[in-house]
């Protein structure tokens, strides 16, 4: 994998973004990253490839998770970190950001 000084970034296209969600598209070269950043909402991660990525927290923790392709998974708002492709391949997923919630039955 590239230097951290090297490492390019990964692609992001954003393919819907009203006031209830966002959904992008992230394309990772194998090492790219997406750069430090804290979700400000719930979301939804839709694998369209399988790979690794490597997960580096603010204190310089690091963790690996395995991506199947089409297995989703959620997490909540505040998760803070660096997300790097850990593969030798092009690494893809479908990000769904949730903004808003349904009004509550009464």
């Amino acid at each position: 994998m590239p230097d951290k000084t090297q490492r390019a970034v990964a692609v992001g296209t954003v393919q819907e973004d009203n006031d209830r969600v966002r959904v992008t598209e992230h394309r990772f070269a194998p090492g790219a990253e997406t750069t430090p950043h804290v979700h400000q909402w719930d979301y939804v991660v839709v694998p369209q490839t399988d790979g690794e990525l490597l997960l580096i927290a603010p204190d310089g923790t690091e963790s690996r998770a395995q991506l199947t392709k089409g297995v989703s998974y959620y997490r909540q708002a505040g998760v803070d970190h660096n997300v790097i492709n850990a593969g030798a391949a092009e690494l893809i997923f479908i990000e769904v950001e949730l903004k808003a919630h349904p009004i509550a039955n009464s």
